[in-house]
C-alpha cells in the first residue's frame, strides 16, 4: 500500500510548523506544533496541540498551550514524549539581546498519560535552542539537550543536562558534540541498551554534509568523537527504534537549496560503528514540497502496536503558509520481510 497522507492542521491565516507527535497508552495521537507569522518572523508565536483518536485520519481543533509571543520574545520549537509515567512537552523560549542560542530558557510542561490536563511549566536556565525530547532512560535518568553557538569557535555545539532525581536537581552542562569545523545542532538521542546512547545531529553549514552522530557508553555523562553516517544532506533528524528492532530517522533532505523529506532505516547492530562505510541504510522518500519557496522537514513519528507508522511534518506545498501533514505506512511498505528464498546481496566497492 502506498504512503497515505492526511491533513493534521491547516489554517491559511497563520504559519503552522515544527511538529512532534506521541502515541498514548490509550491509543491516542497528540501532536504539538508552533503557530507564528513565518519561519523567519516569529511574531505571535505560540504552541498548539491537536489530538486524534482514529489513528491520525482526523484531528481535533487546536488547543493552545501558551499565549502569543512577540518578534523578539517567543516560543520556538517543541518536542513531546513519555516520561515519568505521563507526558512531557519541552520547548525553548527565546528572549534577550545576545542572540537566541544564549538567551533561551527551557520550558517543560507535564501531563497525565493521556494528555488531558497540562500543568504549569517548569522553567530551567538551560541556554540553548531547539531542545530534544525530554528523554527518560532505563536507569531513571532524565536528559534535556539543546544547542547554541560557541563564543570561542563561532560554531554550533550540542549540550545536555541530566537529572537523577526526577528533575529536582540537574547536572552541570555536558558537551555532547563540538567540532571547530562543523555546525552541530538539533540532536535526536536514542538509548540502545547497556548505558549506550547515540545522538544523531544536524550539520548546519548548508553544504550537504552527512547527518553526524556521537556515542555515549555511560548514560550520557561523557561522549565520544563526532562520526559520519550514510545520511547525506540531512537536517533535523528524528530517531527512534521500530518494533522490529530497526532504527528509523525522519529528516529534511537539503543538498543545496532544495528541500525534500526522507525516512532512513538503519540496523541496530551497526549503531556503534564509527566508519561511514560500515553502516548500511535504506532511504525512503516521504514527501516533496512543490512550493516555489519550500519549507518542511521538522518532524515527529510514532508506531502503533500493529506496526503502522505515523509521521507528522510541516510543509507548504500548495499553500502560501506552512501547515501540518500526516503520513501513514506499514514497515512492509519499506522493505518486504525476508523469506527462505530471499537472495541476500553483499555490496562491495
Amino acid at each position: 500500500m502506498p504512503i497515505q497522507k492526511f491533513t493534521v492542521s491547516r489554517d491559511d491565516t497563520v504559519y503552522e510548523s515544527w511538529p512532534d507527535v506521541v502515541l498514548t497508552e490509550g491509543g491516542k495521537l497528540i501532536c504539538v506544533f508552533t503557530e507564528c507569522a513565518h519561519h523567519l518572523d516569529r511574531s505571535k508565536s505560540r504552541l498548539c496541540t491537536v489530538e486524534s483518536t482514529d489513528r491520525g485520519r482526523t484531528w481535533s481543533e487546536k488547543r493552545y498551550l501558551t499565549g502569543q509571543g512577540t518578534k523578539t520574545h517567543y516560543f520556538n520549537c517543541a518536542r513531546i514524549s513519555k516520561a515519568g509515567g505521563g507526558l512531557a512537552i519541552v520547548c525553548d523560549f527565546v528572549s534577550g539581546e545576545k542572540g537566541p542560542e544564549h538567551d533561551a530558557v527551557t520550558y517543560v510542561w507535564r501531563a497525565d498519560a493521556e494528555g488531558t490536563s497540562w500543568g504549569e511549566p517548569a522553567v530551567y536556565p538551560f541556554n540553548g535552542i531547539v531542545p530534544d525530547k525530554l528523554l527518560e532512560l532505563s536507569n531513571g535518568r532524565l536528559l534535556i539537550s539543546n544547542h547554541r553557538r560557541s563564543e570561542v569557535t563561532g560554531k554550533l555545539e550540542q549540550h545536555l543536562h541530566y537529572s537523577d532525581d526526577g528533575g529536582a536537581v540537574w547536572s552541570d552542562e555536558i558537551t555532547v558534540a563540538a567540532d571547530p569545523s562543523l555546525n552541530l545542532c538539533e540532536a535526536s538521542i536514542i538509548e540502545c541498551g547497556g548505558g549506550m546512547l547515540v545522538a544523531f545531529l544536524r550539520e548546519n553549514s548548508i553544504l550537504g554534509y552527512d547527518v553526524k552522530k556521537v556515542i555515549s557508553h555511560d548514560f550520557g555523562s561523557t561522549w565520544g568523537p563526532v562520526c559520519g553516517t550514510p545520511l547525506d544532506s540531512g537536517h533535523r533528524p528524528t530517531a527512534g527504534f521500530l518494533r522490529d528492532g530497526r532504527v528509523m530517522i525522519t529528516y529534511r533532505y537539503i543538498p543545496r537549496g532544495t528541500q525534500n523529506f526522507f525516512a532512513a532505516f538503519l540496523r541496530a547492530d551497526q549503531l556503534e560503528k564509527e566508519n561511514r562505510r560500515d553502516q548500511a541504510v535504506r532511504i525512503m522518500p516521504l514527501d516533496y514540497d512543490r512550493n516555489p519557496s519550500p519549507d518542511l522537514g521538522y518532524s515527529g513519528w510514532a508506531q502503533f502496536p500493529d506496526g503502522e507508522i505515523y509521521v507528522v511534518n510541516y510543509i507548504k506545498d500548495d499553500a502560501d503558509l506552512a501547515y501540518i501533514r500526516g503520513y501513514s505506512f506499514m514497515p512492509g511498505d519499506v522493505v518486504l520481510p525476508e523469506t527462505a528464498s530471499t537472495t541476500k546481496r553483499v555490496f562491495r566497492e
